[in-house]
């Protein structure tokens, strides 16, 4: 049974936006859409984010619950049915009147609207459609809006707030089907990934309309994402990442995004967590995810069987190149684009500067400074002309004194490592995970 005190709208905004925030699943909204000249609004390709900034700053995003009452007692989630505490519904109006009045104030840009499981999947999904349907027809917000798509709602509702949206979500949650029945009895692998299939055909079949009809209404334009939460059950890195690589593949997603478990509820069946968040991993999850999406890797290439587990002092590229010391020095005036990106130090803008610039003569050590390539990573890895770089050897035990020094080359041979808990505004790891692959 549902009983809500009489609350404003402003308590209604504290406890929303606070229970929203372990959902990390938004970023950039990847869709540029200018003003049409009628409607308020528009919406300026990465120009719409939720990422913390090295002086810890959040842009610009507003993130909500519809509501944070909810049916179901996932052990990792603060708004379980169980959990005593002050449950709270917006109405569509409220919202609405919320994102338009942020907005002329400049405080935002966009919407991230999420939800708990209000009475059964279909409510929910209604409610949330109601809520977009008012803000793009009868408020005229042309800006961006990311939403969860509900599992187990009827497939109509999604369809139809997909033609509202510009970016979906469906989260995963937890990487298995044995996690989510040990930790969200209430959820299962098939009931997730059924929208997030609708989804991805639905995408599909709008990508052809709007070939032949121009004017076509456009289907969640930038694409759909998920969430997975990490360190809340025994997944290996490894098992993580070819979760990670299936999701891409499968439902052609935008992005996955890595939530480091925060053990709120103190459950018996949840880890006990006396270091903190696994921040550390998470960061290496988007090293890695980052690899996968741009530097042409595989999973498998990353971690395998024998290599399960991210390397705690290394980045996982300059980890896959000292493992893989056999293929280096790459010669940086003949490799084509593809050897270029598998070097430390080099990014996808720096291997195609490298590629064109040295169309019009041989390149040096010093150019490739001037390139933007991170000298102090690269030089391990490669010639210019057939030459290597000083005194450097290649060789994986020389290049890891030189990358980490002597005594964290020795605890790296420890038997035990555990992770390093970071800071939330440690500078660059929330800002851009690709400077730190280079």
């Amino acid at each position: 049974m549902f009983l809500e005190q009489k609350k404003s709208v402003y308590d209604k905004l504290k406890i929303l936006t606070d229970a929203a925030k372990y959902d990390v699943a938004c970023t950039s909204s990847g869709i540029e859409k200018k003003g049409d000249g009628t409607n308020i609004g528009n919406s300026i390709k990465a120009g719409i984010c939720h990422s913390f900034s090295s002086d810890g700053r959040c842009i610009s995003l507003l993130k909500i619950l519809l509501t944070n009452y909810c049916v179901f007692n996932c052990s990792y989630c603060i708004n379980r049915v169980s959990n005593d505490v002050d449950r709270v519904l917006f109405t569509p109006d409220e919202i609405c009147t919320i994102t338009m009045e942020f907005y002329r104030r400049n405080y935002i840009e966009g919407l991230f609207l999420s939800s708990g499981i209000f009475k059964t999947p279909d409510i929910t999904m209604e409610l949330l459609y109601q809520t977009l349907y008012k803000l793009r027809n009868e408020y005229n917000f042309n800006g961006y809006i990311h939403v969860k798509a509900i599992p187990g709602a009827d497939p109509v509702l999604i369809e139809k707030t997909g033609f509202l949206a510009d970016r979906m979500s469906v989260n995963l949650e937890l990487p298995t089907a044995e996690s989510l029945k040990k930790l969200a009895p209430n959820k299962t692998r098939n009931t997730i990934l059924k929208p997030m299939r609708q989804i991805q055909l639905r995408r599909d079949a709008n990508k052809e309309e709007l070939v032949l009809y121009k004017r076509a209404p456009k289907f969640v334009p930038a694409g759909q994402s998920t969430q997975m939460i990490i360190g809340a059950s025994n997944e290996s890195d490894y098992e993580l990442l070819a979760v990670t690589e299936s999701l891409y593949k499968k439902f052609a997603l935008k992005r996955v995004f890595y939530s480091a478990f925060v053990n709120v509820n103190n459950d018996t069946t949840l880890p006990m967590t006396q270091s903190g968040p696994p921040l550390l991993r998470e960061h290496r999850l988007y090293q890695a995810d980052w690899l996968m999406r741009f530097y042409e890797f595989k999973a498998e290439e990353i971690l395998d069987k024998n290599h399960k587990n991210f390397n705690v002092f290394l980045d996982p590229k300059c980890d896959w190149a000292i493992r893989n010391i056999e293929m280096f020095p790459v010669e940086i005036n003949t490799a084509d684009y593809h050897n270029l990106l598998r070097v430390p130090g080099i990014g996808v803008k720096s291997a195609k500067r490298i590629v064109a610039a040295r169309r019009f003569g041989s390149l040096t050590f010093e150019n490739l400074k001037k390139i933007g390539v991170v000298l102090k990573r690269a030089v391990y890895f490669i010639t210019c002309s057939g030459q290597l770089y000083g005194s450097v050897k290649i060789d994986s035990e020389y290049i890891l004194r030189q990358l980490l020094g002597d005594a964290d080359v020795r605890r790296l041979n420890e038997p035990q490592v555990n992770y390093r808990q970071l800071s939330l505004f440690d500078g660059g790891i929330y800002n851009d995970s690709s400077s730190l692959l280079r």
